[in-house]
């Protein structure tokens, strides 16, 4: 009986030995699953941790570049931020079909963090002959990352485009260029009248674009309504806009319809080329289009603040051989980052210094 007794404990002991295993196990694995639950928590530790430590050592090489050449960064005139923000697709028109316009819509690029009042503002304007192209071309937010960097606020802007080319029909010409320009300065209303929202000057708001985008900067800034309108053969109707306040402009690769027209408001200009630019003669040629040399000379003589960068042996947007069909290389982006620091002296000299 005793015996039976024994057996029945030891088997007892060995259940409970069981259930004490079992009930590990279940330990293991609920640790287990914990630790895979925060696995992808501690991916994300770790890529944060990495883009934390990328923006100190961007800043760094920035700090040791300045040392090493005996100064400190400036504010609008060197990369003074590690990087940038982007809030897309906004509008400028304060009409009733605000944001279904694709053309009046802008990309807002500014430095992070930065709580400055009464920062500039670039309004950037791209190419495409005012038939193609769009805010989001390459030079567009390559330049407007980098300016924001420097401390500037930048609109990156869509505008009315032809559905014709221009080209060299200098009818479409001034036809495409009347109505882009009636958009840039939808654009500098826009941001006067929201200058507290964006924290921005309105006394230092700069018009820049690149061939198209550089006409369009160069006739808002120095021609009126009336002017364009009668070169373009169109009725502007009763409205007259007259100049618009403009701290200054950034030409890349454009040209201006009327030299007689920088005699009309005093607006500092740069003016940026290639030697072999044949889209945009860098005087002038066959027609009333007169290019960045032709503009700093009539500058010059009226003793407008400008500057005039020629890249020698380039031809249109500092391409080797102009093609605007296939992306451009590495190479060029270069020359378009050496013009935009050639721009950026510049506007540092004449408005902050």
């Amino acid at each position: 009986m005793q015996d039976t007794r024994c057996k029945i404990q030891e088997s007892r002991y060995k259940n409970q030995d069981t259930r004490i295993k079992i009930q590990d196990t279940r330990c293991k694995n609920q640790d287990a699953r914990i630790q895979k639950a925060g696995k992808p928590f501690a991916g994300l530790r770790r890529i944060f941790t990495m883009m934390f430590y990328k923006s100190i050592v961007s800043m760094v090489i920035l700090c040791i570049s300045f040392i090493a050449k005996g100064q400190s960064p400036k504010m609008y005139k060197d990369i003074v931020f590690p990087a940038f923000t982007v809030d897309k697709d906004q509008s400028y028109s304060d009409r009733s079909d605000a944001g279904k316009n694709k053309f009046h819509l802008f990309d807002l690029y500014q430095p992070p963090g930065d709580a400055a009042p009464g920062r500039p503002l670039i309004i950037w304007m791209h190419g495409g002959g005012f038939r193609f192209g769009s805010k989001d071309a390459a030079g567009i937010q390559l330049w407007c990352k980098d300016f924001a960097r420097r401390g500037y606020v930048c609109a990156a802007i869509n505008y009315t485009l032809g559905k014709k080319m221009s080209g060299f029909n200098y009818d479409q010409l001034h036809k495409g260029c009347y109505y882009a320009v009636a958009d840039a300065r939808m654009a500098i209303a826009y941001f006067r009248k929201h200058s507290k929202e964006y924290r921005i000057d309105p006394d230092k708001i700069i018009l820049a674009g690149n061939s198209a985008g550089g006409m369009i900067a160069l006739q808002a800034a120095y021609s009126t309504d009336a002017l364009l309108s009668k070169m373009a053969g169109i009725d502007p109707g009763s409205k007259e806009t007259g100049f618009p306040k403009v701290a200054a402009v950034i030409n890349f690769w454009g040209g201006i319809f009327d030299l007689n027209w920088l005699k009309n408001v005093r607006v500092p200009v740069v003016n940026v080329l290639g030697s072999n630019d044949k889209v945009m003669p860098p005087t002038q040629k066959g027609g009333p289009l007169y290019g960045g040399i032709a503009i700093h000379q009539e500058a010059d003589k009226l003793h407008i603040p400008n500057d005039l960068k020629i890249f020698d042996g380039y031809a249109h947007e500092l391409q080797k051989h102009f093609n605007p069909v296939f992306p451009v290389g590495g190479a060029t982006k270069k020359r378009w980052a050496e013009a935009e620091a050639f721009a950026a002296d510049f506007l540092y000299r004449v408005l902050f210094k």
